[in-house]
């Protein structure tokens, strides 16, 4: 049984994850960070820790067994039972249990767990599609400095231009506008005139087509039968992500590519960080919707999850 595909499966939609008789892997959201030095952007994510202490059975991990396994509850406790006394005994013989998409385990001199988590996996699913990036530094500091020694170097000095009246001017501006003021009127007169033409000809042309119209007369002997289409309209809370697309004609590419493949994808909209969502399909039954993220997970994706997401 692949204990660690469980966990993860539970660790997008869950911040405690219980294995009972062994311990929990805690999911703690982190904010955005930059780096100082490296000027590095890290995106928000779900940070995962482990914690021994917490061993007490909470029906969560076994209940999900059940589900996509579809086996009774007990059955599904034992399988755990007996997994995690394998991780034991390996533990105990000092090895490093590597737990796909999670972390590593290992057994310290003190007999304690420590838990190193993976960083290729983000958890928190509002950030999905959001990678790390390095910027170059900002350095307006030094850009300041150069324009302040440049200023300094180079003074600038401004003396008001003296202009003397000429009387003749202001008699030639008056004339202009009153030019341009009688222009002015006349242009619109004139384009008034060219208005009521054109309102008058549309209103003969008007008058001509009703009267031919009136005396027409359409007889259709065999008219069409009413033609019916059934479209299928995607429904379903439970949706298969397969992406996020920043540029909105990237997000249609991957709709078209899915849909060659067999699959019913479609855009869901926009997330909370401005990302265009895919989807392999939507489902309405969570049971139906899991048997088919472990088939597509299998097959062709394994970074693909599930959203669970009302849409109108």
């Amino acid at each position: 049984m692949q204990l660690e595909t469980y966990i993860s499966d539970l660790l997008y939609r869950y911040d405690c994850v219980i294995v009972p008789q062994f311990g929990a892997f805690l999911a703690q959201r982190v904010s955005a960070q930059v780096h100082e030095t490296t000027h590095a952007f890290y995106p928000p994510k779900k940070k995962v820790s482990f914690n021994e202490q917490l061993q007490q059975n909470d029906g969560l991990l076994a209940n999900y067994i059940c589900e996509v396994e579809k086996i009774p509850y007990q059955v599904a406790v034992e399988k755990i039972a007996k997994k995690v006394k394998s991780i034991k005994s390996y533990l105990m013989q000092g090895e490093t249990i590597a737990l796909h998409h999670i972390g590593d385990l290992v057994l310290n001199t003190e007999g304690h767990i420590n838990f190193e988590p993976t960083q290729q996996v983000n958890y928190l699913a509002d950030a999905f599609g959001l990678a790390q990036f390095t910027s170059t530094d900002v350095t307006r500091t030094a850009h300041k400095e150069t324009v302040a020694a440049i200023e300094k170097s180079i003074p600038l000095t401004i003396t008001p231009e003296k202009r003397h009246a000429r009387p003749y001017l202001k008699y030639a501006a008056i004339a202009l506008i009153a030019l341009t003021v009688a222009g002015f009127a006349g242009s619109k007169w004139y384009l008034n005139t060219i208005d009521q033409q054109n309102q008058l000809a549309q209103e003969q042309a008007n008058d001509q087509l009703d009267a031919r119209v009136q005396e027409a007369t359409f007889v259709i002997e065999s008219p069409l039968p009413a033609a019916t289409l059934q479209v299928e309209k995607p429904s379903g809370n439970y949706h298969i992500v397969a992406g996020a697309f920043r540029v909105e004609a990237n997000s249609d590419k991957k709709v078209k590519q899915l849909r060659a493949k067999g699959f019913k994808a479609r855009t869901i909209g926009m997330n909370r960080y401005g990302l265009h969502e895919v989807v392999y399909a939507s489902y309405a039954d969570r049971i139906e919707a899991l048997n088919a993220l472990r088939a597509i997970k299998r097959d062709q994706n394994r970074d693909a999850w599930l959203l669970v997401k009302t849409i109108d």
